[in-house]
């Protein structure tokens, strides 16, 4: 394993046909800045991924996970993305955003087109490339769901 990579834990939360996702600050030196992405973050050392994810969906919109299930792993050259999901019990105003420039719940047809409006920014934010990717994935695994 290259020494350089990080690993992260991310959830997707889903509600009906919609998907929880957090736009990303605007922050030139952050992976995917002002894009749309997944909840979650970086493993503490010592840290399970299934720790992570609950920890970091907690601290980021404080959500205490239900029960969830593994999604899948993504790794790329920097990066080895542990995915997780599970539903979203709650009402949007029940979240509080701590983390991240907005949220919103996406549709597929967001997901697919790869860009959706933010009122916050007031303007229409692409997704993360490799967001997006894993969100078409279980898009394309999860029909019931959409």
């Amino acid at each position: 394993m290259n020494n350089q990579q990080v690993h992260v834990a991310i959830a997707i939360l889903y509600q009906q046909d919609k998907f929880l996702m957090q736009l990303r600050d605007n922050i030139p030196n952050i992976a995917a800045a002002g894009c749309w992405g997944l909840f979650g973050g970086h493993i503490e050392p010592g840290e399970t991924p299934e720790v992570a994810v609950k920890r970091e969906v907690l601290e980021e919109i404080g959500y205490e996970l239900p029960p969830f299930d593994e999604f899948g792993c993504y790794p790329d050259e920097k990066v080895i993305r542990h995915v997780f999901h599970a539903p979203l019990l709650v009402e949007l105003n029940q979240l509080v955003l701590t983390e991240g420039w907005d949220m919103g719940l996406l549709t597929a047809a967001d997901i697919r087109q790869g860009n959706c409006y933010s009122h916050k920014a007031g303007e229409v934010r692409p997704l993360g490339g490799m967001h997006q990717r894993i969100m078409l994935d279980f898009i394309e695994k999860n029909p019931h769901n959409i």
